[in-house]
Protein backbone atom coordinates (compact mmCIF):
# COMPACT_ATOMS: atom_id res chain seq x y z
CA UNK A 1 0.00 0.00 0.00
CA UNK A 2 1.13 3.24 -1.00
CA UNK A 3 2.41 6.18 1.51
CA UNK A 4 -0.41 8.68 -0.08
CA UNK A 5 -3.02 6.07 1.34
CA UNK A 6 -1.01 5.60 4.93
CA UNK A 7 -1.47 9.35 5.51
CA UNK A 8 -4.47 9.77 4.48
CA UNK A 9 -5.67 6.87 6.87
CA UNK A 10 -3.58 8.85 9.20
CA UNK A 11 -5.69 12.31 8.49
CA UNK A 12 -9.11 10.59 8.83
CA UNK A 13 -8.14 8.96 12.04
CA UNK A 14 -6.82 12.51 13.36
CA UNK A 15 -9.92 14.26 12.29
CA UNK A 16 -11.94 11.40 14.94
CA UNK A 17 -9.99 11.91 17.45
CA UNK A 18 -9.99 15.94 17.02
CA UNK A 19 -13.61 15.66 17.14
CA UNK A 20 -14.34 13.67 20.19
CA UNK A 21 -11.40 15.17 22.32
CA UNK A 22 -13.28 16.51 24.60
CA UNK A 23 -15.25 13.16 25.94
CA UNK A 24 -14.39 11.68 29.13
CA UNK A 25 -12.08 9.09 30.22
CA UNK A 26 -15.76 6.62 30.13
CA UNK A 27 -18.76 6.66 29.83
CA UNK A 28 -20.72 5.09 32.34
CA UNK A 29 -24.33 5.39 32.39
CA UNK A 30 -26.70 4.20 35.41
CA UNK A 31 -30.06 3.12 35.57
CA UNK A 32 -31.18 2.24 39.29
CA UNK A 33 -28.84 -0.58 40.72
CA UNK A 34 -27.06 -1.64 37.37
CA UNK A 35 -24.68 0.33 35.48
CA UNK A 36 -23.13 0.10 32.09
CA UNK A 37 -19.87 1.62 31.63
CA UNK A 38 -17.83 1.51 27.95
CA UNK A 39 -14.14 1.78 27.94
CA UNK A 40 -11.55 1.64 25.26
CA UNK A 41 -8.91 3.27 23.14
CA UNK A 42 -7.64 3.36 19.39
CA UNK A 43 -4.54 4.31 18.17
CA UNK A 44 -3.10 5.34 14.57
CA UNK A 45 0.33 5.98 13.60
CA UNK A 46 2.90 5.38 11.30
CA UNK A 47 5.91 3.05 11.43
CA UNK A 48 9.29 3.26 9.67
CA UNK A 49 11.69 0.19 9.65
CA UNK A 50 14.88 0.69 8.48
CA UNK A 51 13.68 4.72 8.77
CA UNK A 52 12.70 3.58 5.28
CA UNK A 53 8.71 3.68 4.06
CA UNK A 54 6.34 4.41 6.60
CA UNK A 55 3.53 2.24 6.90
CA UNK A 56 0.15 2.31 8.49
CA UNK A 57 -0.27 1.42 12.39
CA UNK A 58 -3.77 1.20 13.67
CA UNK A 59 -4.54 -0.58 17.18
CA UNK A 60 -7.59 -0.46 19.03
CA UNK A 61 -9.64 -1.82 22.27
CA UNK A 62 -13.42 -1.53 23.30
CA UNK A 63 -14.58 -3.01 26.20
CA UNK A 64 -18.15 -2.95 27.73
CA UNK A 65 -18.92 -4.09 31.51
CA UNK A 66 -22.91 -4.61 33.03
CA UNK A 67 -23.32 -4.67 36.57
CA UNK A 68 -25.77 -4.76 39.14
CA UNK A 69 -25.49 -4.25 42.94
CA UNK A 70 -27.12 -6.71 45.15
CA UNK A 71 -26.28 -5.41 48.67
CA UNK A 72 -24.25 -2.50 48.60
CA UNK A 73 -20.97 -4.86 48.78
CA UNK A 74 -22.19 -7.35 46.09
CA UNK A 75 -22.12 -7.49 42.53
CA UNK A 76 -22.78 -9.07 39.51
CA UNK A 77 -21.89 -8.19 35.90
CA UNK A 78 -21.14 -9.52 32.42
CA UNK A 79 -18.23 -8.16 30.44
CA UNK A 80 -17.43 -8.17 26.73
CA UNK A 81 -14.25 -7.03 24.66
CA UNK A 82 -12.80 -7.28 21.69
CA UNK A 83 -9.31 -5.64 20.33
CA UNK A 84 -7.18 -5.58 17.25
CA UNK A 85 -5.18 -8.49 18.72
CA UNK A 86 -7.94 -10.74 18.64
CA UNK A 87 -9.29 -9.47 15.19
CA UNK A 88 -5.39 -10.30 13.97
CA UNK A 89 -5.76 -14.20 15.14
CA UNK A 90 -9.19 -14.48 13.65
CA UNK A 91 -11.10 -14.81 16.86
CA UNK A 92 -13.57 -12.03 17.56
CA UNK A 93 -13.90 -12.45 21.41
CA UNK A 94 -11.28 -11.38 23.71
CA UNK A 95 -13.61 -11.21 26.98
CA UNK A 96 -16.77 -12.51 27.30
CA UNK A 97 -17.66 -13.44 31.03
CA UNK A 98 -19.62 -13.37 33.92
CA UNK A 99 -18.78 -12.63 37.27
CA UNK A 100 -19.27 -12.23 41.22
CA UNK A 101 -17.38 -9.40 43.20
CA UNK A 102 -17.75 -9.21 47.42
CA UNK A 103 -15.58 -6.45 48.54
CA UNK A 104 -15.16 -8.78 51.46
CA UNK A 105 -14.00 -11.81 50.17
CA UNK A 106 -13.02 -11.23 46.21
CA UNK A 107 -14.19 -12.27 42.85
CA UNK A 108 -15.46 -15.11 40.58
CA UNK A 109 -15.27 -14.90 36.71
CA UNK A 110 -16.26 -17.77 34.40
CA UNK A 111 -15.97 -17.59 30.71
CA UNK A 112 -13.88 -16.76 27.94
CA UNK A 113 -10.62 -14.82 29.59
CA UNK A 114 -7.25 -14.37 30.47
CA UNK A 115 -6.16 -16.45 33.37
CA UNK A 116 -5.92 -14.65 37.11
CA UNK A 117 -2.20 -15.45 37.31
CA UNK A 118 -1.91 -13.15 33.83
CA UNK A 119 -4.30 -10.36 35.11
CA UNK A 120 -2.39 -10.36 38.68
CA UNK A 121 1.29 -9.73 36.17
CA UNK A 122 2.82 -7.11 36.21
CA UNK A 123 4.44 -5.03 33.14
CA UNK A 124 6.78 -3.11 32.19
CA UNK A 125 6.70 0.42 32.32
CA UNK A 126 5.95 2.00 28.53
CA UNK A 127 4.12 5.30 27.37
CA UNK A 128 4.11 4.82 23.41
CA UNK A 129 1.42 2.99 21.05
CA UNK A 130 3.77 0.36 20.62
CA UNK A 131 1.88 -2.54 23.00
CA UNK A 132 5.18 -3.45 24.31
CA UNK A 133 3.86 -5.98 27.07
CA UNK A 134 1.82 -7.88 25.02
CA UNK A 135 1.92 -8.85 21.18
CA UNK A 136 4.21 -5.97 19.90
CA UNK A 137 3.48 -3.75 17.48
CA UNK A 138 6.54 -3.05 15.97
CA UNK A 139 6.93 -7.45 15.27
CA UNK A 140 3.33 -6.89 13.29
CA UNK A 141 5.55 -4.63 10.70
CA UNK A 142 9.26 -6.28 11.48
CA UNK A 143 8.88 -9.95 11.28
CA UNK A 144 11.32 -11.63 13.81
CA UNK A 145 13.65 -14.08 12.27
CA UNK A 146 12.91 -17.01 14.35
CA UNK A 147 10.31 -17.32 17.37
CA UNK A 148 9.99 -15.16 20.11
CA UNK A 149 8.36 -15.47 23.54
CA UNK A 150 6.35 -11.82 24.04
CA UNK A 151 5.23 -10.39 27.10
CA UNK A 152 6.72 -10.86 30.47
CA UNK A 153 3.60 -12.60 32.14
CA UNK A 154 1.70 -16.09 32.31
CA UNK A 155 -0.66 -16.40 28.83
CA UNK A 156 -2.56 -19.63 28.95
CA UNK A 157 -4.75 -18.58 26.18
CA UNK A 158 -8.13 -17.09 26.54
CA UNK A 159 -10.37 -18.99 24.05
CA UNK A 160 -11.28 -22.09 26.73
CA UNK A 161 -14.35 -21.66 29.30
CA UNK A 162 -12.10 -20.68 32.50
CA UNK A 163 -13.04 -20.13 35.96
CA UNK A 164 -10.94 -17.42 37.83
CA UNK A 165 -10.72 -16.97 41.49
CA UNK A 166 -9.12 -13.50 42.88
CA UNK A 167 -9.12 -12.63 46.81
CA UNK A 168 -9.34 -8.58 47.82
CA UNK A 169 -6.14 -7.40 49.26
CA UNK A 170 -5.37 -9.16 52.28
CA UNK A 171 -2.53 -7.15 53.89
CA UNK A 172 -1.52 -5.77 50.79
CA UNK A 173 -1.54 -9.50 48.56
CA UNK A 174 -3.86 -10.56 46.63
CA UNK A 175 -4.30 -14.19 45.47
CA UNK A 176 -5.42 -16.04 42.41
CA UNK A 177 -7.02 -19.72 40.88
CA UNK A 178 -7.55 -20.30 37.68
CA UNK A 179 -8.72 -23.29 35.88
CA UNK A 180 -9.63 -23.60 32.02
CA UNK A 181 -10.52 -27.26 29.72
CA UNK A 182 -12.89 -28.56 27.58
CA UNK A 183 -11.90 -27.27 24.18
CA UNK A 184 -9.45 -28.33 21.35
CA UNK A 185 -6.79 -26.29 22.16
CA UNK A 186 -5.52 -28.76 25.39
CA UNK A 187 -7.59 -31.14 28.03
CA UNK A 188 -6.76 -28.59 31.40
CA UNK A 189 -5.03 -25.74 32.04
CA UNK A 190 -3.84 -24.34 35.92
CA UNK A 191 -2.59 -21.48 36.69
CA UNK A 192 -2.31 -19.45 40.13
CA UNK A 193 -0.69 -15.84 40.71
CA UNK A 194 -0.29 -13.23 43.74
CA UNK A 195 0.32 -9.97 43.97
CA UNK A 196 1.66 -7.95 46.64
CA UNK A 197 1.69 -4.14 46.92
CA UNK A 198 3.83 -1.31 49.23
CA UNK A 199 1.74 1.63 48.47
CA UNK A 200 2.57 3.86 51.61
CA UNK A 201 4.97 7.30 51.66
CA UNK A 202 7.16 8.10 48.48
CA UNK A 203 8.54 4.92 47.57
CA UNK A 204 5.42 2.54 46.57
CA UNK A 205 6.46 -1.15 45.15
CA UNK A 206 4.64 -3.95 43.86
CA UNK A 207 5.55 -7.46 43.11
CA UNK A 208 3.72 -10.68 41.38
CA UNK A 209 4.87 -14.60 41.29
CA UNK A 210 2.41 -16.63 38.93
CA UNK A 211 3.22 -20.27 37.71
CA UNK A 212 0.87 -22.31 35.24
CA UNK A 213 0.57 -26.43 33.99
CA UNK A 214 -0.84 -26.70 30.74
CA UNK A 215 -1.60 -30.94 29.76
CA UNK A 216 -1.49 -31.88 26.20
CA UNK A 217 -1.53 -28.68 24.42
CA UNK A 218 -2.86 -29.54 20.65
CA UNK A 219 -1.93 -27.54 17.68
CA UNK A 220 -2.24 -24.89 20.60
CA UNK A 221 -1.63 -21.41 19.42
CA UNK A 222 1.17 -20.12 21.98
CA UNK A 223 2.35 -17.10 20.86
CA UNK A 224 1.78 -14.80 17.28
CA UNK A 225 5.72 -15.12 16.62
CA UNK A 226 5.80 -18.98 17.79
CA UNK A 227 4.89 -22.37 15.66
CA UNK A 228 1.58 -23.86 16.87
CA UNK A 229 2.23 -26.25 19.98
CA UNK A 230 1.85 -29.84 20.38
CA UNK A 231 3.31 -31.11 23.32
CA UNK A 232 2.97 -33.76 26.36
CA UNK A 233 2.28 -30.29 28.23
CA UNK A 234 3.78 -27.18 28.78
CA UNK A 235 4.67 -25.38 32.12
CA UNK A 236 5.49 -21.41 32.86
CA UNK A 237 6.50 -19.56 35.73
CA UNK A 238 6.70 -15.56 36.26
CA UNK A 239 7.65 -12.26 38.03
CA UNK A 240 7.22 -8.93 37.83
CA UNK A 241 8.03 -5.95 39.98
CA UNK A 242 7.20 -2.35 39.74
CA UNK A 243 8.78 0.46 42.04
CA UNK A 244 7.50 4.30 41.79
CA UNK A 245 8.84 6.77 43.38
CA UNK A 246 7.63 10.55 42.92
CA UNK A 247 7.66 10.50 38.96
CA UNK A 248 10.11 7.91 38.52
CA UNK A 249 8.45 4.44 37.55
CA UNK A 250 11.02 1.42 37.27
CA UNK A 251 9.79 -2.07 36.00
CA UNK A 252 11.16 -5.32 35.83
CA UNK A 253 10.13 -9.19 34.77
CA UNK A 254 11.13 -12.36 33.66
CA UNK A 255 9.03 -15.30 32.40
CA UNK A 256 10.20 -18.91 31.72
CA UNK A 257 8.40 -21.06 29.20
CA UNK A 258 8.62 -25.67 28.78
CA UNK A 259 7.52 -27.56 26.65
CA UNK A 260 7.91 -31.19 27.71
CA UNK A 261 8.45 -33.64 24.40
CA UNK A 262 7.18 -30.81 21.84
CA UNK A 263 6.26 -32.69 18.10
CA UNK A 264 6.40 -29.09 16.61
CA UNK A 265 9.57 -26.74 16.45
CA UNK A 266 10.97 -25.72 19.98
CA UNK A 267 9.84 -22.31 20.90
CA UNK A 268 9.76 -22.70 24.51
CA UNK A 269 12.51 -20.51 26.56
CA UNK A 270 13.04 -17.56 28.58
CA UNK A 271 11.92 -14.14 28.38
CA UNK A 272 12.76 -10.80 30.71
CA UNK A 273 12.52 -7.14 30.50
CA UNK A 274 13.67 -4.47 32.34
CA UNK A 275 12.17 -0.62 31.77
CA UNK A 276 12.00 2.97 33.25
CA UNK A 277 9.05 5.95 32.31
CA UNK A 278 9.29 9.34 34.18
CA UNK A 279 6.86 12.41 34.01
CA UNK A 280 6.54 15.36 34.20
CA UNK A 281 3.64 17.73 33.62
CA UNK A 282 2.05 16.91 30.41
CA UNK A 283 4.87 14.92 28.91
CA UNK A 284 6.06 11.24 29.30
CA UNK A 285 9.32 9.49 28.91
CA UNK A 286 10.08 6.02 28.90
CA UNK A 287 13.00 3.03 27.81
CA UNK A 288 12.43 -0.28 27.69
CA UNK A 289 14.59 -3.20 26.95
CA UNK A 290 13.44 -6.99 26.37
CA UNK A 291 15.17 -9.94 25.60
CA UNK A 292 13.53 -13.52 24.36
CA UNK A 293 15.87 -16.55 24.30
CA UNK A 294 14.04 -19.91 22.49
CA UNK A 295 15.69 -23.41 22.24
CA UNK A 296 18.08 -23.03 25.76
CA UNK A 297 16.54 -26.28 27.06
CA UNK A 298 16.70 -28.72 24.79
CA UNK A 299 20.66 -29.82 23.84
CA UNK A 300 19.04 -30.39 19.89
CA UNK A 301 17.22 -27.56 19.41
CA UNK A 302 18.13 -24.55 17.01
CA UNK A 303 18.44 -21.22 19.56
CA UNK A 304 16.72 -18.29 18.59
CA UNK A 305 17.74 -14.83 20.85
CA UNK A 306 16.41 -11.53 20.32
CA UNK A 307 17.08 -7.98 21.71
CA UNK A 308 14.60 -5.40 21.61
CA UNK A 309 15.24 -1.72 23.19
CA UNK A 310 12.28 0.93 22.91
CA UNK A 311 12.39 4.56 23.23
CA UNK A 312 9.39 6.79 23.67
CA UNK A 313 7.73 10.52 24.58
CA UNK A 314 4.45 11.05 25.12
CA UNK A 315 2.68 14.60 25.02
CA UNK A 316 -0.71 14.29 26.85
CA UNK A 317 -3.36 16.89 25.16
CA UNK A 318 -5.84 16.71 27.27
CA UNK A 319 -7.27 14.22 29.43
CA UNK A 320 -8.12 11.27 26.83
CA UNK A 321 -5.95 12.51 24.05
CA UNK A 322 -2.56 12.17 23.64
CA UNK A 323 0.60 11.84 20.63
CA UNK A 324 3.57 10.24 21.13
CA UNK A 325 6.50 8.92 18.97
CA UNK A 326 9.13 5.92 19.70
CA UNK A 327 12.67 5.06 18.06
CA UNK A 328 13.50 1.25 18.58
CA UNK A 329 15.88 -1.54 17.53
CA UNK A 330 14.62 -5.27 17.34
CA UNK A 331 15.45 -8.22 15.39
CA UNK A 332 18.70 -6.14 13.28
CA UNK A 333 16.10 -3.99 12.17
CA UNK A 334 15.90 0.01 13.33
CA UNK A 335 12.46 1.90 13.33
CA UNK A 336 11.28 4.69 13.92
CA UNK A 337 7.03 5.09 15.10
CA UNK A 338 4.47 8.15 15.82
CA UNK A 339 0.97 8.02 16.29
CA UNK A 340 -2.32 9.63 17.92
CA UNK A 341 -4.34 7.68 21.30
CA UNK A 342 -7.69 8.60 21.93
CA UNK A 343 -8.71 6.62 25.56
CA UNK A 344 -12.69 6.99 26.24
Amino acid sequence: MGSGMNFTRIFIAAGIIAMTMNSGHAMQYDFGRASLRLTGYGTAGIIEPDFDTPNFLGDWRARAQLNYDLTGSRTIGAVYSLDAETVDTNNYIDDAFVLLEDRNIGRVEIGLTDSIAEKLGLGLPDVGGMRVNGDALFYKKIRPHGPIITGGTIDSGDNELRLNIGTRSINGAQYGLSVAGGGDDYKYTADAGVKIKWPAGKLKAAMSFAASFMDAPDNYNADTYAPRLTADWRSQAAWGMNIQYNSWIIGANARAVYDKNAISTPSDGLSAGLGASYDILNYSLSLSYIMSDIGIWHSDADKYIDHTVVGSFRYKYSKNVDGWTSIGWTTKTPFLAAGLRLTF
